[in-house]
């Protein structure tokens, strides 16, 4: 491979890299959006179902484990860790916004799967040359 195809990977890779991070800046706030006042906050947090959490590991080019199972309604917190480079996940349908996974660092995404279904939620950094394959299956049963 010669140093001009090297370059134009981790000059891809580098773009994608921020435009995710771009993205995933302007979300919006997590919680108590439109509520007044602390006691607001609270109350909705106390009515809310707690989120199963799942802890997901990413590197170069899977997902560990590679396949979680939730079920329709219930609201699941991935705990996700990546043990090499940038990954990411997102997946519109699942409500799982663009969420950065940086090498060291823990990044969190909560969601409540609305239909049943196999949802194959892709790496959304580019990771390097298996990133293509690099996927989270993610089962939805009642």
């Amino acid at each position: 491979m010669s140093v001009k195809p090297k370059f134009m990977a981790a000059a891809a890779a580098l773009l994608v890299g921020t435009l995710a991070l771009t993205l995933h800046a302007g979300a919006a706030p997590a919680s108590g959006a439109g509520q007044k006042g602390a006691y607001a906050d609270h109350l909705a947090v106390a009515d809310a179902k707690a989120p199963r959490t799942i802890e997901v590991k990413a590197y170069r080019y899977s997902f560990e484990p590679e396949t979680i199972t939730v079920h329709e309604g219930e609201p699941v917190k991935l705990v996700l860790t990546s043990k090499d480079v940038t990954h990411g996940i997102a997946d519109a349908d699942l409500g799982i916004p663009n969420t950065v996974i940086f090498k060291g660092k823990t990044s969190t995404v909560t969601f409540t799967p609305k239909k049943l279904g196999t949802y194959k939620v892709h790496c959304s950094v580019f990771c390097g040359v298996g990133h293509a394959n690099m996927m989270l299956t993610v089962k939805v049963i009642k």
